[in-house]
């Protein structure tokens, strides 16, 4: 059976970071055939377009990594009602020079959990709109805008709570038959 392989972006860099735990979790309520590999963003260099002729070894990296994925999964916290930073400058350098990106065609999920009462909803509408430009189609519904809670994940790193398990449950099974769908 051929895996299917998702390059997972993680927006925040934060030690203890809700949102990698959640890009964690998920990855356990996926088919075996997936896998779920996150990417390093932290040692990218700011965006310049002057450096487009001349990409550093870390965006080289980061272009490959998401070539070779079948899919793409952003999890994302949200800061001042938008996207993180680091975020918004690996999706630019993977998406430059103009004419090369190598998000172009990859299907990918949102997901996004948040201490607030509304998750990550900003956030991820400012992302989808960024995604709608470079091509990417993304899975619109269900929507997953968690807030962050006590008993959400267990001591292994699963979804500790039945209802919000067999919600992200849901979603996964709509994401895995998202990717197939627009699998060569």
């Amino acid at each position: 059976m051929a895996q299917t392989r998702i390059a997972v972006i993680v927006g925040s860099l934060r030690k203890d970071s809700y949102n990698h735990k959640l890009a964690l979790a998920l990855a356990h309520l996926a088919p075996s055939d997936f896998t779920f590999e996150t990417l390093r963003i932290d040692d990218l260099p700011l965006y310049n377009q002057d450096d487009d002729g001349n990409q550093a070894a870390s965006v080289k990296r980061l272009k490959t990594e998401i070539a070779a994925a079948d899919g793409l999964l952003f999890v994302t916290p949200e800061y001042n009602r938008s996207i993180p930073g680091v975020l918004k400058n690996a999706i630019d350098h993977a998406s430059r020079p103009y004419g090369q990106s190598a998000w172009a065609g990859k299907p990918a999920g949102v997901v996004g959990i948040s201490v607030g009462a509304i998750g990550t909803a900003l956030a991820q509408q400012h992302l989808r709109n960024i995604l709608a430009y470079l091509d990417v189609p993304t899975l619109g519904a269900p929507e997953v805008f968690l807030q962050a809670k006590e008993d959400l994940f267990d001591d292994k790193g699963h979804i500790g709570n039945e209802g919000s398990k067999k919600f992200l449950q849901g979603w996964m099974d709509k994401y895995v038959a998202w990717v197939k769908s627009h699998a060569a």
